[in-house]
């Protein structure tokens, strides 16, 4: 009776059992395959968010269950992107709970073989400290600018994070700024 069993599961005998000759409806699926569900069933909401990547601004659907994202898809909504992401958008829910994530600020110091944890407070004081006594060393006073700081910017950075790091630096007299997306 067991071969009987197995035999009327095979897909060929259930095209013709099933009025499938083709194999393209039910036929064609498997036990397993008419089990499965979509990841974004057993959501508890979503929210809706902006792909962090570019400075395009896909718009995403991120689907939480438990306080925890389980998925991240397009927005079919979204009159930029229509649902559609790019393989980096479709994966950034790796950035949020990806095993790499780094959740502490990090600094080795010059010359150090290791990395040592910083408060973001102690970390944004050396920054501050740093770019005030290059500005001061380096200060142009005929041409009001600094040539010894540069900036560049990366592609996860939206127009407006753009905009404002360019008006920030145009004001402590930096001249040498860019955005890596462009490179």
């Amino acid at each position: 009776m067991e071969p009987l069993k197995t035999l009327s599961r095979w897909p060929l005998l259930r095209q013709f059992r099933d009025g499938d000759p083709l194999g393209l409806g039910q036929a064609a699926q498997s036990e397993r395959s008419r089990n499965l569900k979509p990841r974004i069933d057993e959501a508890d909401h979503t929210a809706r968010s902006i792909c962090p990547f570019c400075a395009v601004g896909c718009a995403q659907l991120v689907y939480v269950k438990d306080g925890e994202v389980t998925q991240i898809e397009g927005d079919p909504a979204s009159p930029i992107s229509r649902g559609r992401l790019c393989p980096k958008g479709a994966a950034s829910k790796n950035m949020h709970d990806g095993p790499l994530r780094e959740y502490k600020v990090k600094y080795r110091r010059p010359y150090g073989t290791s990395w040592e944890e910083l408060s973001l407070d102690d970390a944004m004081d050396m920054i501050a400290d740093r770019i005030i006594e290059a500005r001061a060393a380096d200060w142009d006073e005929q041409n009001r600018r600094t040539m010894s700081i540069a900036n560049l910017g990366g592609a996860t950075l939206d127009n407006e994070e753009n905009y404002l790091i360019k008006k920030l630096c145009t004001g402590l007299g930096i001249v040498q700024v860019e955005n890596q997306a462009r490179i």
